[in-house]
């Protein structure tokens, strides 16, 4: 009896230690998670601390020591909802732009080696995956060519996301000259962040004056066909100006994180006065390194301020609650809502965890379109004032985890370029039909999305 009892203190003392750990990390953190995730630690931290608190403290924590912002005061005045929200949180205002989006993965590729041969003095470039192939191996070419002709060039990849690259590659690209670094890998120097925080950014920058960017990993499927292998259908597009110099600050706080350096110190915050965005975007990084989920943010704002239409494209799709409630909401009160699927992607748990979310909103009035072919684009349209491009996935793991870069564009003709995109897409795919799930099937949807998406 006495070595029950000294066996259930020990135990009850190791779960109430696990669930302080966790309030007081999820406090000084300012860490706000959805309700179903919350409950999923707590209880699994309870039942079984010594196994779920290396878990949670190794995989289970999202914000990390956040980086000073610069607040503007809400008086100054933006012309657009969305500026004026993402200017609050302390991230670049908008500025005069011009855009070229890219048409194929020909193009594409052809506008990414274009912006590296067109480099002088700096080239930054961070990628998720740099492919062991034509296209991997045709960046590395442009890279070290432009290195010896004086330019820096600087090759950020993420830890885990470049596994596979052939890492003789790279050390012949350092022998160049030029820099390589992974951010945040596996192996490396630890930097106090849980490890399945990844830069899922994909940044091209010449001189700090023109980025080319999208959701475009530097890998042969991305961007060329193979046999019977058709390349993925991508977005990516190239662009001038300030949004580019916003880019590279983003850049360069990355790669002084990965090198393991001081961050820059932030410039000056310079009042813009406010003017019509005829023309303009605007940088939108987000991640755990910012005090707010600066793309959650500016989702679920716009989702309550449509008034016609709300199209999307993305290839994972597993919102969390507050997200699928303004798309619910959004389509009961007469929004047209049109999501585009790939009708099977490359990831199998996300298509499995997507089930029951699609359910729900087509029963409220959303209409998804499945794709015959991977669709990797990430797009949003809200009516005919707003659009969103870039790395982020509409899935919990791209709005909540990942360190993610989008651009925001006010100007009509991107916005009617993006729309007609995903319309295009649209007109190609087959309508989703909505089928009740059996209850084995709703609980395994609902496990895999609470575990393979939360954690």
């Amino acid at each position: 009896m006495f070595h029950w009892l000294t066996g259930t203190f020990a135990h009850l003392a190791a779960a109430a230690l696990a669930v302080l750990i966790y309030v007081l990390t999820t406090r000084v953190a300012q860490e706000r998670r959805a309700p179903a995730a919350a409950i999923a630690w707590v209880i699994a931290l309870a039942l079984l601390p010594y196994l779920a608190l290396p878990l949670y403290l190794a995989f289970g924590r999202r914000k990390l020591t956040r980086e000073r912002v610069h607040l503007r005061a809400h008086t100054q005045a933006q012309t657009h909802w969305a500026a004026e929200l993402l200017v609050s949180l302390g991230l670049p205002t908008p500025a005069s732009a011009n855009t070229q989006f890219d048409a194929d993965g020909t193009a594409a590729l052809a506008s990414m080696l274009a912006l590296i041969d067109g480099a002088r003095q700096r080239l930054d470039v961070c990628s998720f995956i740099l492919g062991s192939d034509q296209v991997g191996a045709r960046v590395l070419r442009a890279l070290a060519a432009a290195q010896q002709r004086g330019v820096r060039v600087r090759l950020l990849l993420d830890g885990v996301g470049s596994l596979r690259t052939d890492r003789a590659a790279l050390r012949a690209l350092r022998r160049s000259g030029a820099e390589v670094a992974f951010f945040r890998g596996l192996l490396g120097r630890p930097d106090g962040a849980p490890r399945n925080l990844r830069n899922h950014r994909k940044l091209a920058i010449a001189d700090g004056q023109r980025l080319w960017s999208g959701g475009r990993n530097l890998a042969i499927e991305y961007f060329l066909d193979r046999p019977e292998r058709p390349a993925w259908l991508d977005l990516s597009f190239t662009i001038d100006g300030a949004v580019a110099a916003d880019a590279a600050d983003r850049f360069e706080r990355d790669w002084c994180k990965a090198v393991h350096r001081p961050l820059p110190a932030l410039a000056a915050s310079v009042p813009q006065p406010a003017q019509p965005l005829v023309a303009a975007a605007q940088f939108l990084p987000s991640g755990p390194e910012l005090p707010e989920d600066s793309a959650q943010a500016l989702l679920v704002a716009g989702g309550y301020r449509v008034r016609r239409r709300l199209l999307a494209v993305t290839p994972y799709f597993v919102p969390d609650d507050s997200l699928q409630q303004t798309l619910k909401l959004a389509a009961l009160r007469g929004i047209q809502v049109d999501l585009v699927l790939p009708a099977q992607s490359n990831h199998r748990l996300a298509d499995l965890a997507r089930r029951r979310s699609m359910r729900d909103l087509a029963a409220a009035g959303a209409r998804f379109w499945l794709h015959p072919r991977m669709l990797h684009a990430k797009a949003v349209v809200f009516d005919d004032d707003l659009a969103m491009c870039g790395s982020i996935n509409l899935d919990l793991r791209s709005l909540f985890l990942n360190h993610e870069a989008s651009v925001l564009f006010y100007g009509r003709h991107e916005i009617d370029w993006l729309a007609q995109w995903i319309d295009a897409r649209r007109g190609e795919s087959q309508a989703y039909q909505l089928r009740p799930a059996g209850m084995g099937a709703d609980l395994l949807e609902g496990a895999v999305r609470a575990i393979a998406f939360q954690l």
